[in-house]
């Protein structure tokens, strides 16, 4: 609309002028993918839906993607799974692109970023083949924002940001006639932590019953990951992990075992057991047992039983990513410590930036903006945001001075639904949510013994994305296809 027009607009005219992100937009495009070596048609909507008031006052537009397979007669013979990640503050586009949907980032086979510019390619592991796909961006991540006049902090706690993305997942499902689907979310990180309280919310508010949640590198229970004065148990938990680090790194010397799956056995064990015990005593261990405890450290992480005695037995992520190969002056990653950065110098407690997610932001942004507008062509001038800092004043709400615990929400939503099933997908070199931590979360669930074979769960040589090394997933493909194939009654 040029000026001129604008200014010959009268009052009522100009009040009639949408405001931004009250109204819905939806673009329809038809492709193809060879999966499994089985071409599969289907088409690829892109769009924004809004949320209202009950006074029909739009409050909150969310972006999706949703790709759903042609050549099926019933759509509710169909599953439908709903897909996000975490942060908080990040869009969909890892699991997107990284491992469930037809195109994906092109990395090399160990997962490590290709020179720019970023490409995709077809994905032959894509998830199309057994489910249809919805990736959904929170409020203020990718395109999903708050019409003005909306606050969009609103959003951006625990309990809003489940009945938000809930709401999208019940309009969805009404708009497009999936109520006779079956049903399935699926999250990454923080993800996990929203899938757990929406797999209870979608249930109780809307009646919504699910077959089944798969959670990729899961933080239920955030005591098991906070580093905090007095929380002993992250120590514990990540032990494994750092193990698996120094190993992978040449770390452990000569006498290194060669099977990694038996020695995180045997660090797994002398964590919940000696390393555990030690710790309940404080300062009150004897010394000798406090050497012998930094020995035995010392030869599971590859750092020296002075520099563990200095830390009283407790290794902190971010002193354990500096430290590891200080010698070399490198540091190791935290979203997957099998990558490895250059600081400024080798000194310092932390690194100054996570290699593990330098290699993979550049890569996945490019690949999406490419994406949403030449393949899908979703057009739009806002900066999609790939992934945000909204965990830095994210609202814990009724959590608020106590560790975020959804897991009992996942409890109560088997016991409930004891049909519900539940996959774990853990990255042995994730130093984010370490796979012990996620043992030991399902371990304290309190779950019935006869729900206890609902949760399935496996590894990966990889880290937290473990997707995006090609062993790791073409083997989650293969596990997450079987798991959405046994959650669905004959």
């Amino acid at each position: 609309m040029t000026k001129e027009q604008n200014a010959a607009q009268s009052p009522d005219e100009a009040q009639k002028t949408p405001k931004p992100f009250t109204q819905e937009t939806m673009v329809e495009t038809r492709h193809s993918v060879v999966i499994d070596g089985q071409t599969v048609t289907y088409k690829a909507t892109a769009g924004t839906l809004v949320l209202k008031t009950d006074e029909d006052e739009p409050k909150a537009s969310l972006f999706f993607v949703a790709y759903t397979r042609d050549d099926v007669e019933d759509p509710a013979q169909r599953p439908i799974t709903f897909s996000f990640n975490g942060g908080p503050g990040s869009s969909s586009v890892w699991l997107h692109l990284g491992v469930l949907g037809p195109r994906r980032v092109l990395m090399d086979d160990e997962g490590f970023p290709l020179p720019p510019p970023a490409h995709l390619t077809d994905n032959e592991h894509s998830l199309l083949d057994v489910t249809d796909l919805v990736f959904i961006d929170p409020v203020s991540t990718g395109y999903s924002r708050v019409p003005p006049g909306e606050e969009a902090q609103d959003y951006h706690g625990v309990e809003q940001d489940i009945e938000s993305v809930g709401e999208v997942i019940r309009r969805y499902t009404t708009r497009f006639q999936r109520w006779a689907s079956p049903k399935f979310l699926i999250g990454e990180s923080y993800g996990t932590t929203r899938a757990a309280g929406l797999a209870g919310y979608l249930q109780n508010r809307y009646g919504m019953y699910l077959n089944g949640v798969m959670l990729i590198s899961v933080v239920l229970d955030f005591q098991t990951i906070r580093f905090d004065v007095g929380n002993d148990l992250p120590y514990i938990l990540y032990l494994p992990t750092y193990a698996a680090t120094a190993w992978y790194h040449g770390c452990l010397g000569d006498d290194a075992p060669a099977d990694l799956d038996a020695l995180l056995a045997e660090v797994a064990a002398f964590a919940q057991g000696e390393y555990t015990l030690a710790l309940m005593q404080g300062d009150a261990l004897p010394a000798e047992e406090r050497a012998r405890i930094a020995q035995k450290l010392a030869a599971y992480t590859g750092l020296t039983a002075d520099y563990i005695e200095r830390t009283h037995l407790r290794i902190d992520i971010m002193r354990f990513v500096k430290e590891l190969l200080r010698d070399r002056r490198r540091t190791v990653g935290r979203l997957d410590s099998r990558f490895i950065g250059i600081d400024r110098d080798a000194a310092g407690e932390s690194f100054a930036f996570d290699p593990s997610y330098a290699a993979i932001q550049g890569t996945y942004s490019a690949a999406f903006n490419h994406y949403v507008r030449a393949e899908l062509t979703f057009e739009s001038d806002l900066l999609y945001e790939v992934l945000g800092s909204l965990y830095q004043s994210w609202n814990y709400g009724k959590h608020q001075n106590q560790y975020l615990n959804v897991a009992e929400t996942l409890r109560a939503a088997m016991c409930q639904n004891p049909h519900l099933r539940v996959f774990v997908a853990n990255g042995y070199y994730d130093l984010a949510t370490p796979h012990l931590a996620t043992e030991y979360t399902f371990n304290h669930m309190q779950l019935d013994e006869s729900l206890r074979d609902n949760v399935s769960m496996a590894y990966y040589a990889s880290g937290h994305m473990m997707y995006v090394q090609l062993a790791a997933l073409v083997k989650l493909k293969a596990d997450l296809a079987a798991f959405i194939r046994g959650a669905i009654p004959d």
